[in-house]
């Protein structure tokens, strides 16, 4: 069976279809980390149109203009300092729309089965609420990254596996005699938190600011990666799954390579 990940180049998504024997290509304008005969890189319309039909897309849309963070960036008058090459005002509201529009057109595609992933962002309110939320921590990752999916003829993912927090009162890490008990320093005054590996103890993401923040935030966490193709790669096969497949070979879908 066919299945395509769109938008992803760190081929988690890929191989975790790939492992279960399933004809699987992914694409995004990014080159795939893992140099991968079985990505494509260039535009995703090309694959569905060329390659199709498929039975299966999951599509990570790039979120820097669907989330609802640095919503002041929106507006014609800035006060912020900001890094050279940020879009503001009417060109950040430009792009917006054409990334919803792009949204759009993946939620479009003549594919029977399709999962669209994002954060929490405009589209809620542009498209619709999403089927489901998820978290990292609920399929074996120490993190937190509350995200949605938009589902078109597939089931709710269920959770695999959960990751305990820590938990944090008054600015501390609680002790591990106090947990489910009220805190000694405020002596239930304040409500304590759960925080995973990927936060600070005030709830902040510790991936530190560099050029490529952005990249290292926007990758699959393998636990998704897995349940996607445990859970919905049978739906895919009808339940029966294949022997995987063994052997050096190109993109069975769409090598541009060759």
């Amino acid at each position: 069976m066919k299945v395509l990940i769109a938008c992803e180049y760190s081929g988690r998504t890929r191989e975790a279809f790939r492992k279960l024997g399933h004809d699987v290509i992914s694409c995004d304008l990014l080159p795939s980390v893992d140099d991968s005969p079985y990505h494509y890189q260039g535009d995703v319309f090309d694959v569905i149109e060329e390659a199709g039909p498929f039975d299966l897309m999951i599509a990570h849309p790039p979120c820097t203009y669907l989330t609802i963070a640095a919503e002041w960036a929106y507006k014609d008058e800035q006060k912020k300092k900001m890094k050279p090459g940020t879009l503001i005002g009417a060109a950040r509201r430009a792009a917006r729309e054409e990334a919803i529009a792009f949204v759009m057109r993946l939620a479009n595609a003549p594919i029977p089965r399709i999962a669209i992933e994002n954060p929490i962002g405009v589209l809620s309110s542009r498209w619709r609420d999403p089927d489901q939320f998820i978290q990292p921590f609920e399929y074996g990752d120490d993190a937190s990254k509350r995200t949605c999916l938009w589902l078109k003829g597939l089931p709710k993912l269920k959770p695999t596996k959960y990751i305990e927090p820590r938990w944090i009162c008054c600015g501390q890490k609680m002790l591990e005699l106090e947990r489910g008990e009220v805190c000694v320093r405020c002596g239930g005054l304040k409500k304590p938190l759960p925080r995973w590996g990927n936060q600070t103890d005030g709830g902040q993401n510790k991936e530190a600011p560099s050029d490529d923040r952005w990249k290292v935030r926007s990758t699959t966490w393998q636990g998704w990666a897995d349940a996607w193709a445990e859970q919905w790669g049978g739906l895919v096969l009808g339940g029966k799954m294949r022997e995987v497949q063994t052997g050096e070979q190109g993109c069975l879908l769409f090598n541009p390579r060759s």
